[in-house]
């Protein structure tokens, strides 16, 4: 537990106070009030992560689907768009390496004149 400064510490005094009592007693035995901090900044959700283009996984998925006509593609398909451009924007080695292996073989097919 950080060291709370005397006004943070009556702030959160004043939080434990102004709670129901069910919470209270809820907070008292998962953590303890000294344990307990109710000033810790929430994490950033998924969705705000961006890639190098500073782009987000909806923003890739979006601007990708846009250029296949709806009917052309399958909830698969949708899903499969959705999850690569999860793991590129988390720079997932997994990915990675679907995406090296797509153009591997993208090459292979172009090379043998079968594509």
């Amino acid at each position: 537990m950080r060291k709370l400064s005397p006004e943070d510490a009556e702030r959160k005094k004043f939080i434990f106070d102004s709670m129901s009592p069910r919470r209270q007693k809820h907070i008292l035995k998962k953590e303890g009030y000294d344990a307990w901090d109710p000033f810790i900044e929430p994490k950033d959700p998924i969705d705000l992560r961006e890639d190098k283009s500073r782009r987000t996984a909806l923003d890739l998925a979006r601007e990708f689907l846009a250029t296949w006509d709806h009917e052309d593609y399958s909830n698969a398909f949708g899903q499969g768009v959705w999850e690569m451009c999860l793991g590129v924007v988390n720079d997932d080695d997994r990915y990675k390496g679907m995406y090296e292996f797509a153009c591997w073989y993208q090459d292979l097919l172009k090379k043998e004149g079968l594509e």
